[in-house]
């Protein structure tokens, strides 16, 4: 029994250790009726979690039908970040088309529409974030294989990948097995021993490294910005701030003056008054 068994494990794509580590396996806390058949068994914290075997053999299964397809015939759908930067890795070795960010309404059914595709089959790496492109391939009768996650409903999807389809490391590992076999049908490669990328390839983002080595150059201009502006402003608000002192000590000092003439005035009737009452009597 333990021969048979380490055979199996022989047989699979990538060894059973590096599956569980890049964690394709790990699904979510729901579970619909649609993806019952492909979880293994519900964890303590809740979580749902995916049969390997099935993984992989779906995986497997799944490059054998991409094999079918000239690359420009198949089309990629992720919308979502980790599964762009893994598929766009994919598109660069392989030459398949990628969509990404949005899925555009039309995009398959209106001819009239800017960029209108007619791809022979649909990849797509989540049901739910790309649900437009699921139906549009559907109405024109396009294939569609999904990777689809433990809450994912499978409607309008031909061909199921069961998989943690929300993990960067597990949409890399995905991604890798899917590159290294289709290459290997392209003939750009003779064997798996050829194929010179990792998974941390695919799960690397190249454009937050562009972006951090282009950050120091705008530093330097930033920070040497005229320093003497901020003490000009200082001054001119002290100015500002002086004048206005001034002004309300001015104001003050005439506000004084009024208020003591007034008063002399009313002073005077009185004394008048008085002298008036005097003479009567």
């Amino acid at each position: 029994m333990e021969e048979k068994v380490e055979e199996k494990k022989e047989s699979m794509l990538l060894p059973q250790e590096r599956y569980l580590e890049a964690g394709i396996h790990i699904g979510t806390r729901m579970k619909t009726i649609d993806m019952k058949n492909f979880i293994f068994k519900k964890r303590d914290d809740g979580l749902y979690i995916l049969d390997l075997r099935k993984i992989d053999k779906r995986i497997r299964l799944a490059a054998k039908l991409l094999k079918k397809y000239k690359p420009e015939d198949i089309v990629i759908v992720a919308s979502r970040t980790y599964s762009a930067n893994a598929a766009t890795k994919f598109s660069k070795l392989t030459g398949v088309p990628v969509l990404k960010g949005r899925f555009r309404p039309g995009l398959f059914t209106n001819t009239s529409l800017k960029g209108f595709m007619e791809p022979k089959i649909v990849f797509v790496c989540d049901p739910k974030g790309e649900a437009n492109a699921v139906r549009e391939a559907s109405r024109v009768g396009t294939p569609v294989i999904a990777l689809c996650d433990t809450d994912n409903l499978t409607k309008f999807i031909d061909f199921v990948i069961p998989v943690n389809n929300k993990g960067r490391k597990a949409l890399a590992t995905i991604f890798y097995l899917l590159t290294r076999e289709l290459m290997l049908a392209q003939g750009k490669i003779k064997s798996y021993d050829e194929f010179e990328y990792r998974i941390g390839y695919f799960e690397k983002f190249e454009i937050a490294t562009e972006e951090k080595k282009e950050e120091p150059k705008e530093e330097p201009v930033i920070e040497e910005e005229p320093k003497e502006k901020p003490a000009k402003k200082q001054e001119e608000k002290e100015k500002e701030v002086i004048e206005e002192l001034k002004q309300e000590k001015e104001k003050k000092q005439k506000k004084k003056t009024t208020r003591k003439k007034t008063t002399k005035k009313p002073a005077k009737k009185t004394e008048k008054k008085t002298t008036k009452k005097k003479s009567s009597s």
